[in-house]
């Protein structure tokens, strides 16, 4: 009897430890890379302007007091400190992309900027003001590009970002990257278009995810980690198994004491 209850211990044991582990192909991200010898990057950046899009658009010249008119700047009264006048105290404003897709540009009036890219605008904005002021050179950048991040991830939430070229795993590694109890192979990716929603899944294990036109996220994307059968299952267990399990072990273990 005793021989049996040790056999038992030990069988549940291995078996535990053996259910436990994970193999490495559903963990490790870009598998068959080393597969590939050279990747050619074939995605670019399709960053489209949108509605409610806030872009920092700063005109300059060789001349800067005839662009001066171009640019949207909020100046204060010069300020006087231990080192003399600050002229310096100026602040750089935003154009809010209407719903209708246009921005009110100073002297050039309404001007449709709703899907271009900030190199389109930049070159009609070029050709505009190029009318009245030789040889501009305008700047744009997208002041309030953000994504979501949710599921799975260590810290999910909406995340700012710095311009507007951000990839798949540089937006994880905002939230703190998933969370082992996150599917790698199902990330979902939605992405709002303006007049139409679009989703993909993608597979992060794969490299081929790198030529994936969703690679690239976009203003207001949303990324979801979908959770693992193990994490959906444990959901369904009662908060107090871990207790529970403990109780048990202990007697167990009693157990096997007293058989002795």
């Amino acid at each position: 009897m005793k021989r049996f209850i040790v056999k038992s211990l030990i069988l549940s044991l291995l078996m535990v430890l053996g259910a436990s582990c994970v193999s490495r192909e559903k963990i490790v991200y870009f598998q068959d890379m080393e597969q590939r010898k050279a990747l050619v990057d074939s995605v670019q950046n399709s960053f489209k302007i949108q509605p409610n899009d806030l872009l920092s658009i700063v005109v300059s010249a060789y001349d800067l007091n005839a662009v001066r008119p171009f640019n949207l700047v909020s100046e204060a009264h010069p300020s006087t400190d231990v080192t003399g006048v600050n002229y310096n105290n100026t602040q750089q404003q935003g154009y809010l992309t209407a719903e209708d897709g246009t921005i009110d540009f100073p002297v050039l009036g309404r001007v449709k900027v709703s899907g271009l890219s900030r190199t389109e605008l930049s070159e009609l904005l070029v050709a505009r003001i190029s009318e009245y002021v030789k040889d501009p050179i305008v700047t744009i950048r997208v002041m309030n590009f953000k994504v979501s991040i949710l599921g799975e991830v260590a810290r999910p939430g909406t995340y700012n970002v710095q311009g507007e070229r951000l990839t798949l795993p540089e937006a994880l590694g905002l939230a703190g990257d998933m969370t082992i109890y996150g599917r790698r192979d199902n990330i979902l990716i939605i992405r709002d278009n303006g007049t139409s929603k679009e989703y993909k899944y993608l597979d992060i294990r794969e490299s081929s995810v790198l030529n994936s036109d969703f690679y690239y996220l976009q203003q207001n994307d949303v990324v979801y980690v979908e959770p693992n059968n193990a994490q959906v299952q444990s959901s369904s267990f009662n908060r107090n198994a871990s207790i529970y399990i403990s109780i048990a072990s202990l007697l167990l273990s009693v157990l096997v004491i007293a058989i002795k």
